[in-house]
């Protein structure tokens, strides 16, 4: 299993505007990450509904972080575009299980444990420490 794409240019913007430290512009981001302009205009507009980026306009506009990056984690940037973090459908509150069989519970609550230790472990990383291990080549 993997996170969208877009999920990956959304950690890959936000690692970038932690690195630079400073206001950026979408065309800047969008060559620094390697993502098209499109596409980093549509992801930044998410950024900036969730509130994990501010934008400006003007001459001076552009797009910087809206917290300190050690207040930002993986889970914030994922969640954002991902919406909440669940392994398997059968946590979604409108999901209707249909398995008849014994022990669909059981199944379910293998699930929301994994579920549970994938948010936590994204929870764990935030940006100041993930963009000062990237430096070094370390994460804990």
């Amino acid at each position: 299993m993997c996170l969208t794409l877009e999920t990956d240019y959304a950690v890959r913007i936000v690692g970038c505007l932690t690195t630079e430290g400073r206001r950026a512009d979408a065309k800047y981001i969008a060559e620094q990450t390697g993502v098209t302009l499109r596409f980093a205009l549509k992801i930044l507009q998410k950024l900036v509904a969730t509130e994990i980026v501010r934008s400006f306009k003007g001459i001076q506009g552009g797009y910087e972080l809206a917290r300190h990056p050690s207040e930002i984690t993986l889970y914030d940037v994922v969640s954002a575009i991902e919406g909440d973090y669940y392994l398997n459908k059968c946590h979604d509150e409108n999901f209707v299980c249909t398995n008849t069989q014994k022990g669909c519970c059981a199944f379910r609550q293998a699930f929301t444990k994994a579920s549970e230790q994938v948010r936590l472990e994204l929870s764990s990383h935030n940006f100041e420490e993930l963009v000062r291990a990237r430096e070094t080549d370390k994460v804990t």
